[in-house]
Protein backbone atom coordinates (compact mmCIF):
# COMPACT_ATOMS: atom_id res chain seq x y z
CA UNK A 1 0.00 0.00 0.00
CA UNK A 2 1.39 3.39 -0.97
CA UNK A 3 2.05 6.11 1.58
CA UNK A 4 -0.73 8.30 0.19
CA UNK A 5 -3.23 5.41 0.31
CA UNK A 6 -2.32 4.66 3.92
CA UNK A 7 -2.58 8.36 4.81
CA UNK A 8 -6.02 8.56 3.14
CA UNK A 9 -7.21 5.60 5.24
CA UNK A 10 -5.77 7.06 8.45
CA UNK A 11 -7.38 10.44 7.72
CA UNK A 12 -10.75 8.76 7.09
CA UNK A 13 -10.47 6.76 10.31
CA UNK A 14 -9.62 9.91 12.28
CA UNK A 15 -12.51 11.85 10.77
CA UNK A 16 -14.94 8.99 11.39
CA UNK A 17 -13.76 8.45 14.99
CA UNK A 18 -14.05 12.17 15.76
CA UNK A 19 -17.64 12.18 14.50
CA UNK A 20 -18.51 9.10 16.59
CA UNK A 21 -16.92 10.45 19.78
CA UNK A 22 -18.59 13.85 19.45
CA UNK A 23 -21.97 12.27 18.58
CA UNK A 24 -21.74 10.06 21.66
CA UNK A 25 -21.01 13.13 23.77
CA UNK A 26 -24.12 14.79 22.37
CA UNK A 27 -26.15 11.65 23.10
CA UNK A 28 -24.89 11.61 26.69
CA UNK A 29 -26.28 15.13 27.06
CA UNK A 30 -29.67 13.53 26.38
CA UNK A 31 -32.37 14.16 23.84
CA UNK A 32 -32.63 17.79 22.95
CA UNK A 33 -35.95 19.19 24.19
CA UNK A 34 -37.73 15.90 23.53
CA UNK A 35 -36.38 15.64 19.99
CA UNK A 36 -34.02 12.84 18.94
CA UNK A 37 -30.93 13.71 16.88
CA UNK A 38 -32.49 12.11 13.78
CA UNK A 39 -35.74 14.00 14.25
CA UNK A 40 -33.74 17.20 14.63
CA UNK A 41 -31.86 16.34 11.44
CA UNK A 42 -35.17 16.29 9.53
CA UNK A 43 -36.32 19.55 11.14
CA UNK A 44 -32.98 21.21 10.38
CA UNK A 45 -32.98 19.95 6.79
CA UNK A 46 -36.50 21.34 6.29
CA UNK A 47 -35.60 24.65 7.96
CA UNK A 48 -33.25 25.32 5.04
CA UNK A 49 -36.06 24.75 2.50
CA UNK A 50 -38.80 27.37 2.93
CA UNK A 51 -40.98 25.73 0.26
CA UNK A 52 -40.45 22.23 1.64
CA UNK A 53 -38.76 19.20 0.13
CA UNK A 54 -39.91 16.03 -1.55
CA UNK A 55 -39.30 12.81 0.36
CA UNK A 56 -36.55 11.87 -2.08
CA UNK A 57 -34.77 15.17 -1.40
CA UNK A 58 -34.94 14.61 2.37
CA UNK A 59 -33.63 11.07 1.90
CA UNK A 60 -30.68 12.29 -0.20
CA UNK A 61 -29.58 14.64 2.58
CA UNK A 62 -29.79 12.10 5.41
CA UNK A 63 -27.91 8.93 6.22
CA UNK A 64 -31.04 6.79 6.62
CA UNK A 65 -32.92 4.32 4.49
CA UNK A 66 -35.95 5.52 2.57
CA UNK A 67 -38.21 3.63 4.98
CA UNK A 68 -36.39 5.16 7.96
CA UNK A 69 -36.99 8.65 6.59
CA UNK A 70 -40.64 7.78 5.91
CA UNK A 71 -41.14 6.64 9.52
CA UNK A 72 -39.45 9.78 10.87
CA UNK A 73 -41.58 12.02 8.67
CA UNK A 74 -44.76 10.20 9.74
CA UNK A 75 -43.82 10.57 13.42
CA UNK A 76 -43.02 14.29 13.04
CA UNK A 77 -46.29 14.80 11.15
CA UNK A 78 -48.23 13.10 13.97
CA UNK A 79 -46.55 15.49 16.41
CA UNK A 80 -47.69 18.45 14.30
CA UNK A 81 -44.12 19.54 13.50
CA UNK A 82 -44.28 19.01 9.74
CA UNK A 83 -47.01 18.93 7.11
CA UNK A 84 -47.50 17.63 3.61
CA UNK A 85 -48.28 20.17 0.91
CA UNK A 86 -49.07 19.78 -2.77
CA UNK A 87 -45.99 20.13 -4.96
CA UNK A 88 -46.55 23.06 -7.34
CA UNK A 89 -44.18 21.47 -9.88
CA UNK A 90 -45.77 17.99 -9.90
CA UNK A 91 -49.43 17.34 -9.08
CA UNK A 92 -48.60 13.70 -8.18
CA UNK A 93 -45.99 14.65 -5.58
CA UNK A 94 -46.04 16.27 -2.17
CA UNK A 95 -43.59 18.51 -0.36
CA UNK A 96 -42.82 18.14 3.31
CA UNK A 97 -42.53 21.44 5.20
CA UNK A 98 -42.22 22.68 8.75
CA UNK A 99 -45.31 23.88 10.57
CA UNK A 100 -45.09 26.90 12.89
CA UNK A 101 -44.61 24.45 15.78
CA UNK A 102 -41.90 22.65 13.81
CA UNK A 103 -40.05 25.91 13.14
CA UNK A 104 -40.18 26.75 16.84
CA UNK A 105 -38.97 23.26 17.84
CA UNK A 106 -36.12 23.48 15.31
CA UNK A 107 -35.04 26.86 16.67
CA UNK A 108 -35.21 25.70 20.31
CA UNK A 109 -33.31 22.48 19.66
CA UNK A 110 -30.97 24.32 17.29
CA UNK A 111 -29.90 26.69 20.07
CA UNK A 112 -29.14 23.74 22.37
CA UNK A 113 -27.32 21.91 19.58
CA UNK A 114 -25.27 25.01 18.72
CA UNK A 115 -24.08 25.24 22.34
CA UNK A 116 -23.08 21.55 22.25
CA UNK A 117 -21.19 21.99 18.99
CA UNK A 118 -19.39 25.11 20.18
CA UNK A 119 -18.38 23.42 23.44
CA UNK A 120 -17.10 20.31 21.61
CA UNK A 121 -15.36 22.06 18.73
CA UNK A 122 -14.10 25.39 20.12
CA UNK A 123 -13.08 23.64 23.33
CA UNK A 124 -10.74 21.35 21.40
CA UNK A 125 -9.53 23.38 18.41
CA UNK A 126 -8.12 26.86 17.87
CA UNK A 127 -9.79 29.23 15.35
CA UNK A 128 -7.22 28.49 12.64
CA UNK A 129 -7.75 24.76 13.08
CA UNK A 130 -11.52 25.21 12.90
CA UNK A 131 -11.19 27.16 9.63
CA UNK A 132 -8.88 24.50 8.20
CA UNK A 133 -11.27 21.71 9.24
CA UNK A 134 -14.24 23.56 7.74
CA UNK A 135 -12.39 24.14 4.48
CA UNK A 136 -11.11 20.56 4.23
CA UNK A 137 -14.55 19.07 4.86
CA UNK A 138 -16.12 21.49 2.35
CA UNK A 139 -13.56 20.37 -0.24
CA UNK A 140 -14.29 16.69 0.50
CA UNK A 141 -18.02 17.19 0.06
CA UNK A 142 -17.61 19.19 -3.14
CA UNK A 143 -15.20 16.67 -4.70
CA UNK A 144 -17.33 13.67 -3.83
CA UNK A 145 -20.68 15.23 -4.74
CA UNK A 146 -19.23 16.15 -8.14
CA UNK A 147 -18.22 12.54 -8.75
CA UNK A 148 -21.51 11.01 -7.60
CA UNK A 149 -23.86 10.13 -10.46
CA UNK A 150 -27.53 11.14 -10.20
CA UNK A 151 -29.52 8.80 -7.97
CA UNK A 152 -29.87 5.34 -9.49
CA UNK A 153 -27.46 5.96 -12.37
CA UNK A 154 -23.94 4.71 -12.84
CA UNK A 155 -21.07 7.00 -13.68
CA UNK A 156 -19.11 6.40 -16.88
CA UNK A 157 -16.22 5.07 -14.80
CA UNK A 158 -18.49 2.51 -13.05
CA UNK A 159 -19.84 1.34 -16.43
CA UNK A 160 -16.29 0.93 -17.78
CA UNK A 161 -15.29 -1.13 -14.73
CA UNK A 162 -18.24 -3.52 -15.27
CA UNK A 163 -17.50 -4.03 -18.99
Amino acid sequence: MSGSARLALEAWESLFRAQVVISRRFAEDGERAGCSPREYDVLYTLSKAPHGLRMTEIHQQMMLTQSGVSRLVARLQEQGLIERRPDPDDARAQRIALTAAGREMQREVGRLHARQVIRAMAGALEPGQLRALRDLCTDLVAANDAERPPSGKESGKEKEEKD
